[in-house]
């Protein structure tokens, strides 16, 4: 029997006058978190051709910091979605649902993406979205431009389903440290990997990884404490990572859970010597 997953999804709405403001969000000249009782529904987005919609605009390129890519939290409302949802044509995208069904059409080609579901859009291709269920669906939409290579073919579209694909453990972990792969880590057409990690509690990231890819961090499920440069931050389902390159990252998972995040990165491509 498959394990059950778990997919946190933004509360939204407002806090309370009584609520103390003080929080766990922080942005510094590393790493930033945003916590998930920071994703009110004040603070979220319009996007122009989506209707029904709203978004948490969670990553953006900043100079200075993360530079490759943007990832958003998108709720779309029942009868709600996009015939043109991507404005750059040159931007290719990945998609993963946390709750509700979301009707993705690829070139002509419709979908239904359930809660854990994923698909890959590649520049330039067709797509759109529709919620045609009575619920809400929130989904990650995480852009990036395309890095294309002479002599290598763009990848394809596809879509899948976290329930269906195997964790594959890291070495010498015995099962406490894992990673669900989307994409081949051979196939060099692609330049990003959107992958979830999985750590069981008492499970550790055991060293400080410290390397040039850039991270966008959602927790899906569990609770763990994160190292973040010179600082440890509690964190839980729900809450956000934006990590720029080179900052140094480690982590002990705790609770009685499995700690669970969706991890995008940069890969496979040479740095650019010059803007």
């Amino acid at each position: 029997m498959a394990e059950e997953r778990l997919y946190r999804a933004p509360d939204g709405g407002l806090p309370p006058q009584s609520a103390l403001m003080t929080g766990r969000a922080v942005f510094s000249d590393a790493y930033a978190v945003i916590p998930r009782g920071v994703m009110s529904s004040i603070v979220t987005s319009k996007l122009p051709f989506w209707d029904k919609t709203e978004v948490w605009i969670l990553a953006r390129p900043l100079s200075g910091f993360a530079e490759t890519f943007a990832q958003y939290l998108v709720q779309t409302q029942p009868g709600g979605g996009s015939k043109t949802p991507e404005p750059d044509p040159g931007a290719e995208a990945v998609l993963f649902v946390l709750d509700g069904e979301l009707s993705l059409t690829i070139e002509g080609q419709e979908h239904a993406l359930t809660d854990g579901g994923y698909a890959y859009l590649p520049a330039g291709c067709r797509w759109s979205v529709v919620n045609r269920g009575s619920e809400p669906v929130n989904f990650h939409w995480i852009r990036k431009s395309y890095e294309a290579v002479d002599g290598l073919d763009a990848p394809e579209p596809f879509v899948a389903n976290d329930k269906d694909i195997d964790v594959e453990p890291m070495p010498g972990a015995k099962g406490a440290w894992g990673t669900t792969r989307f994409v081949d880590p051979e196939d060099l057409r692609h330049d990003m990997h959107v992958n979830i990690v999985t750590i069981r509690p008492g499970g550790v990231i055991p060293f400080e990884e410290t390397h040039v890819m850039e991270h966008g961090l959602y927790v899906l499920e569990g609770k763990a404490v994160y190292k973040l440069n010179r600082d440890w931050v509690e964190v839980e389902a729900g809450d956000f990572m934006w990590l720029r390159a080179f900052c140094p990252q480690a982590c002990y998972a705790g609770g009685t859970g499995p700690f669970r995040y969706l991890l995008y990165k940069d890969v496979n491509r040479h740095p650019k010597l010059r803007l």
